[in-house]
């Protein structure tokens, strides 16, 4: 078997794509979390101390990596400043009637981790500047009128990942594949964006695929298993709802040698088989620099293009667990990161 090799001239190509779109309109954490934090040394700043309000959609690791990479770079920048912290739980009154919060509580800025939560704010403000993170396409969720020129009070930084590539990677690791499923939560509009992208790539290699969806946590288990018998590998983008479950989708899958590819790091760690995955901590961390330069130096979040992370930073990862479990080899995955 070969080694599966990043291929940037996709992923480039899809992070053109998702700039050149312009007309379409991912934490066990209480509910309400309070924590203030002050700065610590860094670069100079104003001096002035800002109240930044946080709503992160769900608990799992790739949200909260995104959220301890904004906070990183905030201390780092050397501001002073005192945040709440917000999660919904994966609920989308939840996500409303926070958002309305942050706004009534006058915060100078909002972060918004998760697509479900970033429309929330969106609709309850349109004046305080609004940071998006891990958010696959801005303008085809309707978050901003073009991915290079926002238009209004939200910017930020998405979580596009190499879908070529990961479909490349699931047709090296399982190259018998007739069949693939892709598994993913239909309340969930970047997933639709990210299943799309795969389902071009298998049909380019020939390979038939079928979809199956999911509306909440809860059908995770009867979906995976309703799939086996049908298809000979999985993918699964990065979806909030499917990664939060992936201890059930590993549950599942493993126990009848299922190979599921996964979108991110966390994924794997999780129990996913491999990944090439975006880092979502220096995600935060670029969604954390944006959100210094509206507050230090008067940088408009409506001529702020939307930021990615490069393609040179993508990881190739694997679980070792995984891979005996589902019977493949990946000890020919070199440079690998091997959880």
């Amino acid at each position: 078997m070969t080694q599966p090799v990043l291929n940037r001239r996709s992923f480039t190509a899809g992070l053109g794509a998702l700039a050149a779109a312009s007309v379409f309109g991912f934490a066990g954490c209480s509910s309400d979390q309070s924590a203030p934090a002050g700065s610590t040394a860094g670069s100079a700043s104003s001096g002035a101390s800002y109240k930044i309000g946080v709503l992160q959609l769900t608990e799992h690791a790739a949200l909260d990596s995104s959220n301890e990479g904004f906070v990183a770079a905030l201390d780092d920048a050397g501001i002073s400043y005192e945040i709440d912290q917000q999660n919904a739980q994966n609920d989308q009154s939840a996500c409303q009637t926070i958002a309305s919060k942050l706004v009534n509580d006058g915060d100078d800025l909002i972060l918004a981790i998760g697509t479900p939560a970033a429309q929330a704010v969106a609709s309850a403000t349109s004046d305080i500047p609004i940071i998006g993170t891990a958010i696959t396409d801005f303008a085809e969720s309707g978050l901003v009128a073009d991915n290079e020129a926002p238009g209004a009070n939200v910017t930020g930084s998405s979580d596009l990942t190499p879908v070529a590539d990961q479909i490349d990677l699931l047709l090296q690791l399982v190259p018998d594949a007739a069949t693939v499923g892709l598994l993913f939560c239909t309340a969930e509009s970047n997933s639709e964006v990210q299943i799309a992208m795969a389902e071009e790539e298998l049909d380019a290699a020939g390979v038939a695929h079928e979809r199956y969806t999911v509306s909440s946590s809860n059908e995770i288990q009867q979906v995976i298993e309703s799939m086996v018998g049908k298809v000979d590998a999985i993918y699964t983008p990065t979806d909030n709802t499917i990664a939060a479950g992936m201890a059930t989708v590993a549950m599942v899958a493993n126990e009848n040698k299922l190979p599921v590819i996964v979108g991110c790091d966390t994924m794997v760690e999780d129990g996913g088989l491999a990944s090439y995955s975006i880092n979502y901590f220096d995600l935060g961390y670029k969604a954390g620099e944006m959100a210094v330069r509206i507050l230090e130096e008067g940088a408009n979040p409506a001529e702020m293009p939307i930021e990615y992370l490069a393609a040179e930073d993508c990881q190739l990862i694997a679980n070792q667990e995984t891979a005996d479990a589902v019977g493949i080899d990946i000890s020919s995955l070199e440079g690998a990161e091997i959880v």
